[in-house]
């Protein structure tokens, strides 16, 4: 594991499992960790000075995540997403977001939640310049709220599960990729058709912005 370097270098005493998980996920989704890399408990174990019990914790954190994969005899590797996953992973984020979209225009009054994915969006809008990681998860924010402020608690556990597949995608894609699908604008766009009420139009402007999104990702 020589040449890594921070988050993974060195944690403080307190919530180690956390930590370690955070450095990990970290360093899959930059790309530090690249697809396919194998992980040594040992040089992880010893980098992170961590135990390899809370280790492997974080370790089968970031498996149910979809960050990483077990091989023969369980040996953990960073993920690889080919293209026909890509395609399934944002057929069912369509699936969950329109449902989000279609409960919240089914809402009697839908201020408080157009207010709130507005300022994700300004939240998103001010990360244009920064990091492709704070645009990333200026953008993952944004579609977690939309799933969030349906008070279903099974569709945002759902929506969550995906979040590392997520992330991998963009890994597999690269930045220039991953950066067109967080367009301000094309976000404004689910904001408006929710505004209207039409669940219809809602959930179809969900389902080709993802359907846009994974062909940005894969062609």
């Amino acid at each position: 594991m020589a040449g890594l370097t921070a988050p993974l270098l060195g944690l403080e005493k307190t919530s180690l499992r956390e930590q370690a998980l955070s450095a990990l996920r970290t360093a899959i989704t930059s790309g530090e960790l690249k697809p396919g890399r194998h992980l040594v408990e040992t040089e992880l174990s010893e980098m992170l000075q961590i135990s390899r019990g809370t280790l492997r914790e974080a370790l089968r954190q970031l498996e149910q995540e979809g960050l990483l994969s077990a091989g023969p005899r369980g040996r953990l590797s960073v993920r690889h997403l080919d293209e026909k996953e890509i395609r399934d992973i944002f057929a069912v984020r369509a699936a969950l977001e329109s449902l989000a979209a279609r409960t919240l225009c089914e809402l009697p009054d839908r201020a408080h939640a157009i207010e709130s994915l507005h300022h994700k969006i300004d939240v998103m809008a001010a990360a244009q310049d920064s990091s492709l990681e704070e645009r990333v998860e200026s953008d993952m924010d944004f579609h977690r709220t939309l799933c969030q402020l349906t008070g279903n608690e099974t569709l945002l556990h759902s929506w969550t599960a995906l979040e590392g597949s997520i992330r991998m995608s963009i890994m597999f894609a690269g930045p220039e990729k991953g950066v067109k699908n967080m367009s301000v604008d094309r976000h404004r766009d689910i904001v408006s058709a929710i505004k209207t009420g039409d669940a219809t139009l809602a959930r179809q402007t969900i389902r080709e912005h993802m359907d846009t999104a994974a062909g940005n990702l894969v062609t």
